[in-house]
């Protein structure tokens, strides 16, 4: 039942018999944070939903039982996402139980955003030592952007993302948010991978944003605001 499964082997006989067996070990799990187990024990029937859901992926769907008892509206508090230590973490309130559209959009701009910082970051970095052929005069930094040939890279950069968006990589309502498959064949679209990319674009998020105000603030690359 530990054993990861990818969406796309949905309908096999191995994906039927390893959700059956998840199904099994997550009501277990319930009965016992529950008042339900064998030993009368008292639990959080909270605890026993918080971050257990994704509605996109059924292998790590709740139990029929969880589910009746969470009730079959959508909560974003049981998406992927929802991790330790805040779990479902939503100050100002912008995704509603039962709104599924507005999460949707919402997870999709998180998806993105996170993964055009963590690129951006780490480019912050790089471009401080890796000089491309023809780009050796163009300072690192923000100011690339502002002297050619690396205004006429950006503007590069930005036509071709925006065709990819536009024309290739387009959402679907029959996808996870964000689901583009998988071109390299890792086979690791599973739960503990998008909370991973997830947890780690939103720390890229500050990072990103952290580099540019610092260097406006100091005209210092990301590099050189570690004083190197």
């Amino acid at each position: 039942a530990g054993r990861p499964m990818n969406v796309k082997d949905r309908g096999t006989p191995e994906y039927d018999a390893i959700k059956a067996e998840r199904e099994k070990v997550n009501e277990r799990e319930w009965e016992v944070r529950t008042t339900r187990n064998p030993d009368g024990n008292f639990g959080d029937k909270a605890s026993a939903y918080k971050g257990k859901a994704d509605m996109y992926d059924p292998l790590a769907s709740l139990s029929d039982n969880w589910l009746n008892e969470a009730g079959a509206e959508f909560n974003p508090a049981f998406q992927i996402g929802a991790t330790a230590p805040l779990g479902f973490f939503d100050p100002a309130g912008f995704c509603k139980k039962g709104d599924e559209k507005t999460f949707r959009n919402l997870r999709t701009a998180e998806i993105k955003h996170g993964r055009v910082a963590m690129m951006a970051a780490l480019g912050g970095v790089v471009q401080h030592f890796v000089k491309f052929p023809g780009f050796v005069e163009v300072p690192s930094g923000l100011g690339a952007v502002n002297i050619a040939p690396g205004s006429y890279g950006f503007i590069a950069l930005f036509g071709i993302a925006g065709a990819l968006e536009l024309a290739i990589w387009t959402e679907s309502d029959d996808k996870a948010p964000g689901d583009f498959g998988d071109p390299l064949g890792l086979n690791q679209y599973n739960e503990d991978t998008r909370n991973r990319e997830l947890n780690n674009g939103r720390f890229a998020m500050f990072a990103a944003i952290g580099i540019i105000a610092a260097e406006l603030l100091t005209g210092k690359d990301a590099v050189e605001q570690l004083g190197f």
